[in-house]
């Protein structure tokens, strides 16, 4: 396996981590071509030397890898189908790595219409949200052939740090970021929980906090995310609409294999509140303001 396998990659949606991955395989030495429904949501990338393009269509005619990364199934099928979208632009040999998080159903439909044309995909869901994107430390969690991985690896490896290889079945990658989902959501609930009701017994929940961390209850979300709720500072790295419909996705899958998700199914009903309160688009630490409302007190340091 060469370094360089693709030279000429296609990226299509430009949104919160898109802009960040893209930036870092052009950084990375990639030519990049890129399209987004919204042209302005380019222009930091164009500065970096990418080339915009008028539709999917006309990224895939000219990249011999290209990489998707939208916000949920039926905008990866939007993406992909039609005369402008990204499979009418495919070529024989080319390479589809679509890092969305979507259904695992709807990850297996796709790679059977790639492979219809000769094109070979990967499902490559990330976690690590928009700081993992800007430093290229995503942990990304890979469905697929092997041979197709291995090609891809160095593609990868310029926005994550931690990628693995799920298994050779479409979809596998998906099913491994709906668990993902579950846990990084279940969490959140937990952090907020216990901050709300340690305040509300009179204690800092800054205090709180910090002994926690140094404790078994010790995590990454208790670390970000649990000063992100005693600041209370929501502007998204992750909005909070796209872990409501993760966790739907999760739910779903489980509910297909027979398996019992009642900790997914509570927190989605919770974050499912904070999006009918209108605050969908801010941070899913924001689940704390659920919290906040139930126990009739706001947290924040007392320090």
């Amino acid at each position: 396996m060469t370094d360089r396998e693709f030279h000429k990659v296609g990226f299509i949606g430009l949104g919160v981590m898109g802009v960040p991955m893209a930036a870092n395989l052009i950084r990375s030495g990639y030519a990049l071509t890129v399209y987004d429904l919204d042209p302005d949501r380019a222009a930091p990338l164009l500065e970096l030397g990418a080339v915009w393009a008028d539709d999917a269509a006309s990224v895939a005619r000219v990249s011999e890898a290209v990489i998707t990364m939208v916000p949920d199934s039926p905008d990866l099928l939007g993406a992909a189908q039609g005369p402008s979208g990204l499979l009418a632009g495919s070529h024989e040999g080319m390479t589809w790595v679509d890092m969305s998080t979507i259904s695992p159903v709807t990850a297996r439909d796709v790679a059977a219409l790639a492979g219809e044309r000769g094109v070979a995909a990967l499902d490559a869901p990330v976690s690590g949200g928009q700081k993992g994107a800007i430093e290229g430390t995503l942990s990304i969690m890979v469905g697929g052939p092997s041979a197709v991985f291995e090609r891809c690896l160095p593609l990868l490896g310029c926005m994550g740090k931690t990628i693995v290889h799920i298994g050779e079945e479409p979809g596998s990658g998906q099913v491994t970021k709906a668990c993902n989902q579950m846990v990084v959501g279940i969490t959140i609930g937990a952090v907020a929980e216990a901050l709300v009701a340690g305040a509300k017994a009179g204690v800092d929940p800054a205090k709180i906090r910090e002994a926690l961390l140094g404790g078994f209850a010790q995590s990454r979300i208790l670390e970000i995310h649990g000063q992100r709720m005693l600041d209370h500072e929501f502007d998204p790295g992750f909005r909070t609409r796209l872990h409501v419909k993760d966790l739907a996705i999760a739910t779903s899958m489980a509910r297909a294999y027979g398996a019992s998700t009642p900790l997914s199914a509570l927190t989605l009903e919770l974050m499912n509140a904070l999006s009918a309160a209108d605050e969908g688009d801010s941070d899913h630490s924001a689940l704390l303001r659920v919290y906040e409302r139930l126990a009739d007190v706001t947290i924040g340091s007392l320090a």
